[in-house]
């Protein structure tokens, strides 16, 4: 059967759309019936579901998508039923962290399964090391044809192929929401129209074209949405004008704050500042302000509907060459985004839109549907998982662990804790080196130089659970003294046990000029 043309499921994508999340709701509650059902039906059901050798691998990656922004995550009017099909049919992990909120160092260790310090890219100037080993070059190994579309950005000029695809289509750097330049193949071009759906045109046609049929395949597509400039598709510019959008009430609760978030207030990642050039230097909170920054929020939101909208024609894709139950799909984001909570846009520091981000997977043969798992799944947990959905030869030596034992219900030797770490850039200097931990009830961050001295910004304790908005800093409460020093003793077992030790880390040249000159090192 042929594929589907663009305009063919833009229409029957924005009608789905318009449809009432009652039908999105009965739908779910048909999946779990007739997953009580195949239970029901004893080994022979069992036997029929056992997992394929080799089953192709679908890996969609959005760029600074947060957690919350999918109707299955309760988002109050953004509507994404394709995200939310994977979901109901799949597994849906509610607590998945990056370890370092930044576009190429989370990329580079969804590919590897390692941390940042291990794997070299610690910023967005550096690439992926060729020689480094990643789920692509193993899948290769095996025997999968694998493609690679979309936007790569580990390294900002280069735009060859890398190691581990046979089919390459990319670009340097950030790529344009419109006519950006792809190197197809060593044949550069450039995609006339909007990017989102250029990329998913030239994914879908891989599928239905130029895969190899008697081969498994891999495909990683990789969106520039929602990074900023947050720029909608055309049909859905406008969508969101009616949504009355105010400043979060945290943006404005900095008085158990660092320093460094107050002081980032009017820079490029604070709320009072130029927002990316979606509106002029307006002050604080006056009206012109608060309309710029909802037209901002709205704007993020609203690329997520062509986001969502691909992610449909990938699925009907794989429904019409007959792959889609033998098809590994994952759908996860690199980053998050704050907007305007504790006054921050952007990313890279450790708040929880920045560091928290969706993973939804989906594999009927291993994966029941309407999975949902609750325990702390990180970045580098995805190839360690693939290696063992598909069979292949284990990672050694990584920091990531597959997260099949979690779908199978084995949680006992589940992580509790893991550590976060940011490096200052000088580039933009709105944000210091962060070093912090997560465990399933507190995080604690701390803001070291880099040189051994003390702290310049006050750190930040959480109580996750009965305070998830992070309002209340208990660094200075007595009562948690004594969690404090236990916490900082874990975050930096955690590093060292990682290999992350010592620690080497930028130092903010202001700061280095104030300080005596023995503290320097």
């Amino acid at each position: 059967m042929p594929c589907r043309t663009s305009a063919d499921h833009g229409n029957h994508f924005r009608r789905l759309r318009r449809a009432s999340r009652p039908i999105q709701t009965a739908f779910v509650a048909a999946l779990a019936t007739a997953a009580s059902l195949a239970a029901a039906g004893g080994g022979a059901v069992a036997e029929e579901n056992a997992a394929p050798h080799r089953p192709n691998v679908v890996f969609i990656l959005t760029d600074d998508q947060r957690w919350d922004h999918m109707s299955c995550e309760g988002h109050p009017f953004l509507e994404t039923p394709h995200m939310d099909r994977v979901a109901g049919e799949g597994a849906r992990f509610t607590h998945h962290y990056v370890t370092h909120s930044l576009c190429s160092p989370s990329r580079a260790s969804f590919l590897s399964g390692l941390y940042p310090h291990a794997h070299g890219v610690l910023n967005n100037f550096t690439e992926y090391p060729e020689e480094l080993d990643s789920f692509p070059v193993r899948l290769h190994e095996m025997g999968y044809h694998t493609a690679y579309v979309g936007k790569w950005h580990m390294g900002e000029d280069n735009d060859e192929r890398r190691p581990g695809f046979d089919y390459w289509v990319s670009h340097r750097g950030q790529g344009q929401y419109y006519d950006t330049e792809f190197n197809f193949n060593g044949e550069r071009k450039v995609l006339e129209g909007y990017y989102t759906t250029r990329v998913t045109d030239v994914a879908v046609e891989w599928l239905c074209e130029h895969r190899e049929a008697d081969r498994p395949f891999l495909l990683i597509l990789g969106h520039k949405a929602p990074h900023t400039p947050f720029t909608p598709e055309e049909q859905y510019r406008t969508v969101y004008d009616h949504i009355d959008i105010p400043y979060p009430e945290t943006a404005f609760q900095l008085d158990d704050k660092p320093q460094w978030i107050t002081e980032r207030l009017t820079t490029w990642h604070g709320i009072y500042g130029p927002l990316f050039t979606f509106r002029p230097d307006f002050p604080d909170t006056s009206p012109e302000g608060v309309e710029a920054f909802a037209d901002f929020v709205r704007a993020y939101t609203a690329t997520l509907l062509s986001v969502d909208d691909s992610l449909g024609r990938l699925y009907a894709a794989l429904e019409e060459i007959g792959e889609l139950d033998n098809t590994l799909l994952i759908f996860a984001g690199d980053n998050g985004m704050l907007l305007g909570e504790h006054g921050m846009t952007d990313k890279r520091a450790m708040q929880e839109p920045s560091i928290r981000t969706p993973l939804l997977v989906r594999y009927p043969p291993l994966i029941p549907a309407e999975s949902v798992i609750d325990k702390m799944v990180l970045n580098i947990d995805v190839a360690p998982t693939i290696m063992e959905v598909v069979g292949g030869r284990p990672f050694e030596d990584i920091h990531g662990r597959s997260v099949m034992p979690l779908i199978r219900g084995e949680t006992d030797d589940w992580r509790t804790a893991w550590y976060y770490v940011y490096n200052y850039e000088r580039q933009f200097p709105y944000t210091p080196n962060v070093r912090g931990i997560r465990t399933e009830r507190y995080k604690y961050m701390h803001y070291p130089h880099g040189d051994g001295s003390p702290d310049r910004h006050m750190p930040e304790l959480y109580d996750m659970v009965e305070d998830p908005g992070e309002t209340r800093n208990l660094v200075h409460d007595q009562e948690y003294a004594e969690l404090i020093e236990e916490l900082h003793e874990e975050l930096y077992r955690l590093m060292d046990e990682a290999g992350a030790l010592p620690d080497e880390m930028p130092i903010d040249e202001g700061i280095k000029q104030e300080l005596p000159a023995a503290a320097i090192r």
